[in-house]
């Protein structure tokens, strides 16, 4: 009570004399942190032309493009927590999509904590810690997310629940179809309406442009189910969706490290155990990139609110994904892997704030998500934290030539994982920290890492290895 006495007198006394006590925080740009959940590099700004992403590529435009980013863990929650936090993996730490960065990471403050500290207005919409209860506090408001339904077919849904009933009746964790196209609105959806939601809180800041804030918008898609408008499935021709070239496991890959895409297994219609078969695989697709286009629609919405209210010019956006995915390569399907296409995800930067960042800047050194955490305070004038593990980009920002720290370093499950110059580089091991497999991939010659050559290449996995275990979290 005694600090709160003393903390009103002290603004009361800045009242009193006519100095404006937020003019410090009033002079730092803003932040529009955009997530979205399983969104890999498949975007026409990262070379995909068939994509159809108008908004995300015009971000690149007026931004900086990270051309090799990596996520830490390639799921959502163990991803977000080490990228709110800063903070590496292990084997004890980070595992699952259901992390805590709160319990697992308990010395660590999160980015949107260290925001609010220094003065900033802090707001959560949609899916940005897996748990909405993670660090809450550090939040103005409660987090919010969207109640909406994720279907809205619903005779189309009762249909594929009893085709699924018939044909595995032991499969009920979704028991819905992993995909959907509706004539609906996309506001009908969580995630179109979790844009108007944050054009909302975007009109209030713009009304109040002397306060900072650091907004959090997370969008599902494209997470299964890949459900939406009809409209944005129509953008696609169905016949000329490619199946992935390499539709088979990777040639002497050690064991778990191919996956059976259990995740996708648990909606109605995929046999459990099967092959996708290649009609079914080709509609997956086709679902993934209306989902890609529909989320990028929603991006456009926001960026087109941020500059009709004037607030362009001094917000920092960043847009990520959480991970990369997979869609049929190695046969598999979701994340969940060390492999290059669970690894890889994309990020974007625009700093308006930052003169000497070129707009359409292309970025390709090496960098990792939990650098994110420590740019965003150089940007935006904040001291970084002590407990911060990542290192800034923002050099790389200004001049794209510079090396930057020169390797990214994962993991997921028993595996850990290095990205080394034109190298990937993986290990397994038990309980005891034995191992009992490694991988080796030259993205020269083989860059969608079907050829393990590790047993060809002795010096490159004892140099890697060596690496890896230095920099690995424990």
């Amino acid at each position: 009570m005694m600090c709160k006495f003393f903390s009103s007198v002290f603004v009361c006394l800045f009242v009193s004399v006519g100095i404006d006590v937020r003019s410090a925080s009033a002079e730092r740009p803003n932040v529009l942190f955009i997530a979205v959940d399983d969104l890999r590099p498949q975007l026409n700004c990262y070379g995909r032309q068939q994509m159809i992403s108008p908004n995300i590529d015009a971000l690149a435009g007026r931004g900086v493009l990270f051309e090799r980013a990596y996520c830490m863990v390639p799921t959502c929650g163990a991803s977000r927590a080490a990228l709110m936090t800063s903070i590496r993996p292990a084997r004890n730490r980070f595992v699952t999509h259901l992390a805590w960065a709160e319990k697992e990471a308990a010395h660590a403050i999160p980015l949107h904590k260290h925001f609010q500290a220094n003065g900033y207005t802090t707001i959560s919409l949609g899916k940005v810690f897996h748990h909405t209860e993670d660090h809450g506090d550090g939040w103005s408001e409660p987090a919010w997310r969207s109640g909406k339904p994720n279907y809205q077919d619903a005779a189309g849904q009762k249909a594929a629940q009893a085709e699924n009933k018939r044909k595995w009746p032991s499969k009920a964790k979704h028991n819905s179809a992993p995909f959907e196209a509706y004539d609906a609105a996309d506001d009908q959806y969580p995630d179109g309406d979790c844009a108007n939601r944050a054009i909302g809180y975007l009109e209030k800041f713009a009304a109040a442009p002397d306060q900072p804030f650091f907004m959090a918008v997370g969008f599902l898609k494209p997470h299964l189910p890949f459900n939406a408008p009809q409209k944005y499935w129509d953008m696609y021709n169905a016949d000329s969706i490619p199946m992935p070239d390499n539709y088979f496991p990777p040639k002497d890959a050690p064991a778990g490290a191919v996956h059976n895409s259990g995740e996708l297994r648990a909606y109605a219609g995929i046999d459990p155990k099967a092959p996708v078969d290649e009609a079914t695989a080709r509609r997956m697709i086709h679902g993934y990139y209306a989902c890609v286009s529909f989320t990028d629609a929603q991006i456009g919405r926001l960026m087109q609110s941020l500059d009709s209210l004037g607030l362009s010019d001094n917000t920092i956006v960043v847009l990520w994904g959480d991970h990369g995915w997979q869609l049929g390569e190695h046969g598999m399907w979701n994340k969940h892997s060390c492999f290059e296409t669970s690894m890889h995800a994309p990020l974007i930067v625009a700093a308006p704030n930052r003169d000497q960042v070129k707009p359409g800047t292309r970025v390709a050194a090496l960098t990792e998500f939990i650098d994110i955490y420590p740019s965003l305070c150089e940007l935006t004038g904040l001291e970084i934290p002590g407990h911060v593990q990542g290192s800034s980009f923002v050099a790389q920002m200004i001049d794209p030539s510079l090396p930057g720290k020169g390797y990214a370093v994962g993991r997921f499950m028993a595996g850990d994982t290095i990205r080394y110059d034109t190298l990937r580089y993986s290990e397994y091991a038990n309980a005891k920290e034995e191992v009992t497999g490694t991988m080796l991939y030259d993205h020269r010659s083989d860059p969608a890492e079907n050829r393990n050559i590790v047993a060809q290449r002795p010096e490159d996995q004892l140099e890697l290895s060596k690496r890896l275990n230095e920099i690995k979290g424990r």
